[in-house]
């Protein structure tokens, strides 16, 4: 258990921390910046195909490690009480924070999903789906700077 919690809740340590908290946030970034591109020129390189396949394997990594660590009982650090009614970062223990943590967890596959669409140009035209690729991809990357956010962090209510 303690390597699912190992490889699930890494985190950066340095300042940058506060632009990209885990590894899968920064590899969210990459893939917004790297969309721009073919915003532009309204053509996918192999190499962002390839990129977007590594940011999938990076959600999943999580996702999985997640609903193992979940199913033997154990909710984000800021929702569970280490002691004198504080979480392991010593932040005051916030319960919501759990389902938090699953909503925008499920809003990054759920993003993930409709870049697919967007790169693929099933339901919508080719052209104006790469046009929209940078607004789904740093909608991706705010839920995932959110789930490394939730995890660390009480909201305004803790205690609730």
């Amino acid at each position: 258990m303690e390597f699912l919690r190992l490889v699930h809740g890494y985190q950066f340590n340095s300042g940058l921390a506060q632009l990209f908290p885990t590894p899968y946030a920064l590899v969210t970034l990459v893939l917004f910046v790297w969309s721009i591109a073919p915003a532009v020129k309204l053509r996918i390189g192999g190499g962002f195909m390839v990129w977007l396949r590594a940011t999938w394997v990076m959600t999943l990594l999580p996702a999985v490690t997640g609903v193992i660590l979940a199913l033997g009982g154990a909710k984000v650090p800021s929702a569970t009480d280490a002691g004198a009614g504080a979480s392991k970062y010593g932040f005051p223990v916030d319960p919501s924070r759990d389902w938090e943590h699953w909503m925008y967890a499920g809003l990054c596959v759920i993003s993930l999903y409709a870049i697919e669409v967007l790169v693929r140009g099933r339901l919508i035209e080719h052209r104006v789906g790469l046009r929209l690729l940078p607004v789904a991809t740093l909608f991706l990357y705010g839920c995932a700077y959110m789930v490394g956010r939730v995890a660390v962090f009480p909201g305004s209510t803790p205690g609730s």
